[in-house]
């Protein structure tokens, strides 16, 4: 079963206290969001080709615009895209979930070759490159979009995920005294974002990207 989203007025000003549930969320949209066929930045197919030794993971970290940025130019990465995953609401628009009742997060879609020691190589950009202690946020973002995640769709890598969330909020408990937050789950539905979304900082250099680590390496 899906958790529950709750949003304070501390998070979205406008709304007290509410509850994001299946029966609550935004209802659901019947189209698809239309994305451009070919990655921007290395010309590969956006939404379809993909090896056979490859697999998909999500990552959020905050606004995907900065968060795509890290990975699309990683060797063993094929393509990377962003859009929206983890709650509720069906194709849901840019819109929707800045309304904070769709229950998603910003997410990058990262499809990558099949080697365990890349999906590590994948956690450190991931866990050295946001604060995963900051719940329902990131620095200036606010908003459970911006929520720190990883889902997943292969068994073996939910449980390395797992492990090294262990590992990484041992290290940060012991040197800040802060508790991990992020959320790691099996089988979540990703919709693909608007298409000005994709490989934003590729068409705008100078854009927005408030992402910023803690400053603690991960060692798995």
């Amino acid at each position: 079963m899906r958790p529950s989203f709750f949003i304070t007025d501390f998070i979205l000003p406008h709304i007290d206290m509410v509850k994001i549930t299946r029966e609550n969320a935004l209802p659901d949209k019947d189209s698809e969001i239309s994305v451009s066929k070919y990655h921007l930045v290395n010309n590969r197919e956006i939404k379809s080709s993909y090896p056979d030794n490859s697999v998909e993971v999500f990552f959020g970290l905050g606004c995907f615009w900065g968060a795509e940025r890290l990975f699309w130019n990683l060797p063993y990465v094929h393509i990377t895209s962003v859009g929206y995953g983890g709650g509720f609401t069906r194709n849901p628009t840019y819109q929707d979930l800045c309304s904070g009742m769709t229950g998603h997060a910003e997410l990058v879609k990262v499809v990558f070759i099949y080697r365990e020691d890349n999906f590590l190589d994948l956690l450190k950009v991931f866990w050295e490159n946001h604060d995963p202690t900051q719940g329902m946020r990131q620095g200036n973002d606010i908003g459970i979009q911006y929520r720190s995640c990883i889902y997943i769709n292969d068994n073996n890598l939910f449980k390395i995920a797992s492990d090294s969330k262990n590992i990484y909020g041992k290290i940060l408990k012991e040197q800040t005294g802060k508790i991990i937050t992020t959320e790691i789950k099996l089988n979540e539905i990703f919709y693909y974002a608007e298409d000005y979304h994709q490989q934003y900082l590729e068409k705008n250099p100078s854009g927005y990207c408030g992402l910023s680590g803690t400053g603690i390496n991960f060692v798995f």
